[in-house]
């Protein structure tokens, strides 16, 4: 084997258990107040966005369409590779873009978009459980197509992100990855 191709063979190994081992010490906290998402690595800030919780304010109750406080994990990761503001239905990809709103102004589209990231609650009674569970209540990290009102309260429960930066968080994230959401 040439040496050309050994270095680039150690060099694709090195990049996969790196990037695997990385993302695995990985932790998220929202912050509800801020309306920022932070992402630590090893207790270390690796980077902060903005986002937008729900419009009617932390709380756990099934159809309350509040954001879910406490400790969450990332159960399911869905959208890998698909364009940029590309619309999600029930989870599905639907092969259509949406069409950006950067003013201020809320739509009657509520669309999921780019990724998301499933999320499941870990305290039972909590943001587990029957008529708490964040997981039955799809409780998401996603993009908006009302990237506008990002930075500040706006959506139905779920953790609204700016399409370029949810697709950077969910590339740096794995499933199991934990999420603290603090008011």
């Amino acid at each position: 084997m040439e040496k050309s191709t050994k270095i680039l063979i150690c060099s694709v190994v090195m990049t996969f258990f790196f990037t695997e081992s990385y993302s695995q010490n990985n932790e998220i906290i929202v912050d509800i107040s801020e309306q920022r998402l932070y992402l630590y690595n090893n207790d270390n800030l690796v980077q902060s966005f903005p986002v937008s919780t729900s419009k009617y304010g932390e709380g756990q109750i099934e159809n309350s369409f509040k954001t879910p406080l406490g400790l969450h994990e990332i159960k399911e990761k869905i959208g890998d590779k698909a364009p940029i503001n590309t619309i999600f239905t029930a989870r599905e990809n639907t092969n259509k873009r949406a069409e950006i709103q950067i003013n201020p102004n809320d739509t009657e589209d509520d669309f999921v978009t780019s990724r998301i990231l499933w999320l499941d609650g870990l305290e039972n009674g909590i943001n587990r459980g029957v008529g708490v569970d964040s997981y039955s209540r799809y409780i998401y990290i996603h993009g908006t197509h009302e990237e506008g009102l990002i930075g500040q309260k706006a959506s139905h429960g779920c953790i609204r992100m700016f399409n370029n930066d949810v697709i950077e968080l969910f590339d740096m994230v794995s499933e199991g990855t934990k999420v603290q959401i603090r008011a």
